[in-house]
């Protein structure tokens, strides 16, 4: 039944189009948002996770989170993180597959708990909100590594779920194109831009975009059609691109493009005739892509080039080009070495306000975080989870390869600029875990 929906590639798109459109009206994201969530958990237990449901609809909220956030569609802020989580344990406890027990995560998790245990927050605040905030994220890569650890997954399940994260992503940037305002009546300068980023943060959205830039090229670098015409997936990969670049925000984009280009060279020593095929579209797109920034650049006023070159509005160099991210990453490293056993989940953030060095904002970089409020505990959570993934990437073949450390990638770069705000960059990390296998 679902790789019967899933073949009519083009209706699930088109109808996802309109899904953009509808969701610029306030009556129609939460009724989608349920309506998908409770359809999706049905399908699962009553499929007992045929086809890897479950690892499909987790990728579809994975990647549908930011959407819905920005529309307002769910009840509760990290109802998307609990979605995925969900969905993985469904298809744990109803699937056919005899999960590998995964030690390392299960250890993981229990570390995280500890760090709540110095958790204080001031007066007024939400102590429940404050660990959520912090540590839903991590507990999304915990149990999706736990889902996905050696999971033998064949090459057309992969290719359908990362189909499945583009479906949402098109209905963003079709919702983006609705309300965003006439360029002219933007004004862009040196920093993230809101208003051509829906009235979202610019970082998620680009995040999210930078995901589907990346999703739309592998597709087409292995010739699985998306739309059914290159021709159509090419303009929808050109459009991407265009909507990221408004954002203003670098990150999400940039890590869209590094992970890209990393699965490019191992896909290119999987075969012969890769190479020749890489090449080409590599030229092709280097054309396209120069074309799209002259164009996007003039349309901004050159505020473009001034926003990936780190200058202000004014053409000038900027000290700190990462936002003020590396300023937050210090005052991090200080306050590990004066608390080497962690200040607790979710104190970092009152503990900068108290300090007087007018750095208040929450971690966007979860290294930083795990090694400010987990202390020692959390540079070991940061060791673990850095050197698991590498035993799957040396085992694998090139092709393999490819895959594995471009979602390694993903997940690394993400956390470096955006923490773990959102469900994708803990999914995305767990399949950097699996086993890919030929469809026989």
């Amino acid at each position: 039944m679902i790789e019967k929906i899933i073949k009519h590639k083009l209706l699930l798109i088109s109808i996802h189009i309109l899904i953009g459109f509808l969701a610029t009206f306030r009556w129609f994201p939460k009724p989608y948002t349920f309506v998908i969530i409770i359809a999706f958990a049905v399908a699962i237990v009553a499929y007992k996770n045929k086809n890897e449901a479950a690892f499909l609809f987790a990728a579809y909220i994975s990647a549908a989170e930011v959407f819905i956030r920005m529309t307002k569609g769910f009840i509760l802020y990290e109802t998307g993180k609990y979605a995925v989580i969900f969905f993985l344990l469904l298809g744990i406890f109803n699937g056919q597959y005899k999960q590998k027990f995964a030690t390392q995560y299960v250890f993981y998790i229990m570390l995280l708990m500890l760090g709540i245990v110095f958790t204080q927050v001031p007066e007024g605040e939400s102590l429940r909100k404050a660990i959520i905030f912090n540590l839903s994220g991590p507990i999304v890569l915990g149990v999706a590594a736990f889902y996905f650890y050696k999971r033998p997954i064949i090459k057309k399940d992969l290719m359908n779920s990362l189909f499945m994260m583009i479906l949402p992503l098109i209905s963003m940037v079709t919702y983006l194109y609705f309300r965003t305002p006439d360029l002219k009546e933007i004004v862009f300068g040196g920093t993230a831009n809101f208003e051509a980023s829906g009235g979202f943060g610019p970082n998620q959205v680009a995040t999210a975009i930078g995901l589907g830039i990346f999703i739309i090229s592998i597709l087409m670098i292995m010739k699985e059609k998306i739309t059914g015409y290159v021709f159509l997936d090419a303009l929808l990969l050109i459009y991407f691109i265009y909507r990221g670049l408004l954002t203003f925000s670098r990150g999400g984009i940039l890590t869209g493009v590094i992970a890209l280009v990393v699965f490019a060279l191992f896909y290119s020593l999987h075969s012969k005739g890769a190479l020749k095929l890489l090449l080409k579209y590599g030229f092709t797109a280097i054309i396209f892509t120069s074309a799209i920034w002259v164009y996007t650049s003039g349309a901004t006023g050159g505020m473009l080039s001034n926003r990936y070159a780190g200058k202000n509005a004014a053409g000038v160099q900027k000290e700190d080009i990462s936002s003020g991210r590396i300023a937050i990453l210090e005052t991090q490293v200080k306050n590990f070495f004066v608390n080497p056993v962690g200040i607790g989940v979710g104190n970092g953030k009152y503990k900068r306000i108290t300090s007087g060095e007018h750095v208040t904002a929450a971690s966007h970089n979860e290294v930083g975080r795990l090694i400010e409020e987990h202390g020692v505990i959390g540079g070991i959570i940061l060791l673990l989870l850095l050197t698991v993934p590498l035993f799957s990437f040396f085992n694998g073949t090139n092709y393999q390869r490819g895959f594995l450390i471009s979602f390694y990638l993903l997940w690394f770069l993400t956390i470096n600029h955006s923490a773990m705000r959102i469900a994708f960059p803990g999914f995305i990390y767990a399949l950097s875990l699996i086993n890919i296998v030929d469809d026989e």
